[in-house]
């Protein structure tokens, strides 16, 4: 079996996070019309981001892990769960495994932070997606960005 043709790993640099803002530009602002203005946030500063980028260094995917403080609004207040966001995949990359390796990194992410949960929020039409990764929803159904959400958990394990 031959490795992946892409790799994940966090963004440590410029550059990495740039890619990051250029994937989430892509799906979210120009595929799905969410405003610039609400992409892009205070919290992206201090968000442990993570990126999938083809072999020859074409992005392909990212997400962020909020944690602390900064998850606490999106988490219920609980100071160990984490809450997952931004996660995008390129229309040319989708089907081949990219969200879910982001995911995986995301949740590796989090366990070196001691969380023991991941929240998201997740689009609807997405739902089965993160059941698949072991992500159980709760709550009602919500507008984020004019997209119907549901919140969802995993617990982690060690």
């Amino acid at each position: 079996m031959s490795a992946p043709a892409y790799t994940v790993r966090v963004a440590e640099d410029p550059a990495d996070r740039e890619a990051c803002f250029a994937v989430r530009k892509e799906v979210f602002v120009a595929e799905q019309g969410v405003p610039p203005e609400i992409e892009y946030d205070a919290y992206d500063a201090d968000a442990v981001h993570v990126l999938a980028v083809r072999e020859d260094g074409l992005p392909l995917g990212t997400g962020r892990l909020l944690y602390g403080e900064a998850a606490a609004a999106k988490t219920g207040g609980d100071p160990l769960v984490g809450s997952l966001g931004r996660l995008a995949v390129t229309k040319e990359a989708r089907g081949l495994g990219v969200g879910a390796a982001l995911v995986r990194a995301i949740e590796d992410a989090a366990r070196v932070r001691r969380l023991t949960a991941v929240d998201l929020h997740a689009q609807t039409h997405a739902l089965g997606f993160y059941e698949r990764l072991g992500y159980v929803a709760y709550g009602s159904e919500f507008p984020d960005a004019g997209i119907p959400h549901r919140a969802m958990r995993r617990a982690l394990t060690r």
